[in-house]
């Protein structure tokens, strides 16, 4: 069921799977409960390449044959989804551990990868079909959902799938912002984070096609009832993108691995992998190609990032700029408790922690907010607004905070030695010591790391290690 000859296994590497993630991503938006979860609480908005990173981790983790992993990684999710409960728009209960939603989330991913063969040209013969939905049941029982909640075969699930499609689901919030304001406001990836005008240019174009290929794959009665737009030529549009991502597969073994392709997404031009330096010169034309579509293209003028001194690598931001970046974590223009749930959940899949740490990280956080809502929230409604935060022009670096940098240094310090050493601290901010720390390597201190961190959060600061952990999309 698991491993290198599984059906996943050549699914997961296969580039129409880029088109059946998002198909399948809009069918979990469109269950009302689904949808109520991923407004409230998910990063998908704010940070989607970081979303979609742990996605496709946590993928690999939960369909490789290491059958450890795979039970570390379920305990992982199941405590991940405990923590997403609540009341839609509507007063109607949300809760991520409903069998019956976590069904129809796995249901969507398989669906969507016999689309994805099908409207390529090349349907799965009934035997891999058989083969890869039994695979997605056990993926299912690994997370401890009990059989029942999906059909035992393969004719039952196709009328479990048409009468949820039919009776259950809805137009949402969480799937009108990812078809009609997710691609047309995608941010650039960390690859591209110093090109603004060529990603506006490539985003310009790319992003309506994404949304018309996606609308126009949906079930037909799902797109009726929801009133989806009809696109001329949409058909003819997404059959031909599917087929011309089949034909990727064609290229030469290694140039379209999901996770090395997700490392390049994740690669800067100060890094220091070993392809930066190519990177760093490619960053170069590619800026003298946004100088040029700026010229003969009728797109706005993106702002260049300023250069920032060798010797001073950090340098002040706005108290705005760092609500938007840091704290709005979920995208909705408020600091609330999700936001800060949504910093420990991305801190813990980084440091891959089990409990207790896992929870001594998030009531950590909690504190903090409770810190954060009583001084900052003014009107009472629960929730702190970005002019609340702005007006106030807060020292946040209170005790709470202060137990948050500890905790974390905790996490971070595996073999409890009181320093944070070169594997440890890569495992955190995903580069080396000798690209952020200027006079440090061999350790990170205690001292030195809660320094760091409560001048990032407290004092506004760009920060070339810091900001990946957080501000990064």
């Amino acid at each position: 069921m698991f491993g290198p000859g599984s059906q996943f296994h050549r699914l997961f590497n296969d580039p129409r799977w880029a088109l059946g993630i998002v198909r399948a991503t809009v069918l979990e938006a469109a269950h009302p409960q689904v949808g109520a979860a991923l407004t409230d609480n998910s990063t998908f908005v704010a940070h989607p390449w970081r979303r979609l990173r742990n996605t496709l981790v946590s993928l690999q983790r939960m369909f490789g044959a290491d059958d450890h992993v795979r039970q570390r990684e379920a305990a992982r999710l199941n405590r991940l989804h405990e923590r997403l409960s609540g009341t839609d728009a509507q007063n109607r209960p949300y809760d991520a551990m409903d069998p019956q939603v976590r069904a129809w989330v796995v249901a969507t991913l398989f669906e969507s990868a016999v689309t994805m063969y099908r409207l390529s040209g090349q349907p799965l013969k009934q035997s891999a079909m058989e083969q890869l939905y039994a695979e997605f049941q056990a993926f299912l029982a690994a997370l401890g959902v009990a059989d029942g909640h999906l059909p035992p075969t393969l004719k039952e699930f196709w009328q479990y799938y048409d009468h949820t499609v039919e009776t259950e689901l809805e137009n949402t919030e969480a799937l009108r912002i990812i078809l009609y304001k997710l691609f047309d406001h995608l941010p650039a990836p960390p690859l591209l984070s110093g090109l603004p005008t060529v990603w506006a240019a490539g985003r310009a174009l790319a992003g309506p096609v994404i949304g018309t290929v996606t609308v126009a794959s949906l079930p037909e009665p799902f797109r009726r009832r929801a009133g989806l737009p009809e696109v001329p030529g949409a058909q003819t549009l997404m059959q031909s993108a599917y087929v011309a991502a089949g034909l990727a597969r064609h290229l030469p073994e290694g140039w379209i691995e999901t996770e090395a392709l997700t490392d390049l997404l994740y690669l800067s031009p100060d890094s220091d992998d070993p392809r930066a330096a190519t990177l760093a010169a490619l960053h170069g034309r590619m800026k003298r190609a946004g100088a040029l579509f700026r010229l003969v293209t009728p797109f706005p003028v993106q702002p260049e990032p300023a250069a920032e001194p060798a010797a001073a690598p950090e340098r002040q931001r706005s108290a705005e700029e760092f609500f938007d970046a840091v704290l709005d974590q979920t995208g909705d223009g408020h600091l609330d408790w999700p936001d800060l749930a949504a910093m420990a959940r991305e801190l813990s899949t980084r440091l891959d922690l089990d409990e207790p740490e896992e929870t001594r990280l998030y009531n950590a956080y909690a504190e903090w907010w409770k810190e954060l809502q009583s001084a900052l929230d003014t009107d009472g409604d629960g929730r702190v607004s970005k002019e609340e935060y702005a007006a106030a022009v807060p020292s946040l670096a209170g005790p709470a905070l202060i137990r948050v940098a500890e905790v974390l240094f905790d996490a971070t310090d595996k073999n409890g030695d009181r320093h944070i050493d070169a594997d440890e601290y890569r495992t955190l901010f995903r580069t080396a010591f000798h690209r952020t720390l200027t006079g440090t390597d061999e350790t990170y201190s205690r001292s030195a790391f809660v320094k760091d961190f409560l001048s990032f959060m407290s004092g506004r600061r760009h920060s070339t290690a810091y900001d990946p952990l957080l501000a990064q999309a």
